[in-house]
């Protein structure tokens, strides 16, 4: 299969400017949306497009290895697409299906954000992720953390790692992002679980298409996080009062965990640890556990959940 014609940088500018702005600006003053998306600009400020990798978090690796081993410095916002991962894992190195047909991302910051904005970036792209979905007409939702339901089935999926580098001692932050978008064809374990958009659309999709709408949204909610930053920090200075919590609002709108019943754990698959009915997302972007033998609150910000 040929390389597939994933989209250039100037491809996500101009996407943004045609689209994106005006999409945005029905929800937020013009001023704060240029804001974000002159934030957001890092994200695809470099892509590397490949037939086919073992797995994408290992070629950013490699890559962020050769910048830092030369002394030049890494740009972050580096996109990092394949057409098929031979390879690929999610979390606790599971198994990740990830054919020809599909969109393959991973994405590469340099985090400049404080603690506690970092730790929302796995809801950033979960958010991401769900509104590519939708906007090809495919209602998405999101399971907390990150995983984009159709009808119950996944059709994408994140996984965010981080390291420090080896020269450099600078941060990094991997977020690999997967959609199933024309592949339908799933292994045996994965029938009834996985979904794929195509068969929602009742077409095949343009796979670079659906790779540009991604780059374009993630540009808008990492930016958004940046603005959240700012906000927040002018807020301590005395300039405003309150938390600004715009990324966490957008997540709660596309998510249907709220309310639903769940088992909890760290590797819920192998080691379930308490079922609980969900009361929403906290604001610091944990998610809020009412557990159903005890009655208490419980609010986690790492493991994963399974709908009952």
């Amino acid at each position: 299969m040929p390389i597939l014609n994933f989209p250039a940088p100037s491809d996500i500018s101009a996407y943004i400017t045609s689209s994106e702005i005006s999409s945005r600006s029905l929800s937020y003053p013009p001023d704060q949306v240029e804001s974000i998306f002159r934030y957001g600009a890092i994200v695809g400020s470099a892509i590397h497009s490949y037939d086919t990798l073992e797995r994408g978090m290992d070629q950013a690796r490699l890559l962020i290895d050769q910048c830092e081993q030369t002394g030049q410095s890494f740009a972050s916002g580096t996109a990092i697409f394949a057409g098929q991962l031979t390879g690929g894992k999610g979390r606790f190195q599971r198994y990740w299906h990830a054919p020809e047909g599909g969109v393959w991302l991973t994405l590469v910051l340099v985090n400049t954000l404080v603690p506690e904005i970092s730790r929302l970036l796995p809801l950033a792209a979960g958010v991401a992720a769900c509104e590519t979905v939708r906007h090809f007409g495919v209602m998405g939702r999101i399971k907390w953390v990150n995983d984009v339901l159709l009808e119950g089935r996944k059709v994408a999926g994140i996984l965010v790692e981080s390291l420090i580098g080896p020269r450099s001692g600078e941060e990094y932050v991997l977020i690999g992002a997967g959609i199933n978008v024309n592949n339908n064809d799933f292994p045996p374990e994965l029938e009834g679980l996985a979904a794929c958009m195509a068969s929602f659309c009742g077409k095949d999709l343009d796979v670079s298409e659906v790779a540009k709408v991604l780059l374009a949204k993630l540009a808008w909610n990492i930016g958004l996080l940046y603005f959240q930053e700012e906000q927040e920090l002018a807020g301590l200075d005395g300039c405003q009062t309150g938390k600004h919590h715009f990324l966490q609002d957008q997540w709660r709108k596309l998510s249907d965990s709220a309310g639903r019943l769940v088992s909890f754990g760290y590797d819920v698959q192998q080691d379930p640890q308490y079922e609980a009915r969900v009361i929403g997302l906290d604001d610091d972007g944990g998610l809020r556990l009412l557990h159903l033998e005890d009655g208490v609150v419980i609010t986690e910000y790492g493991g994963e959940i399974v709908y009952l």
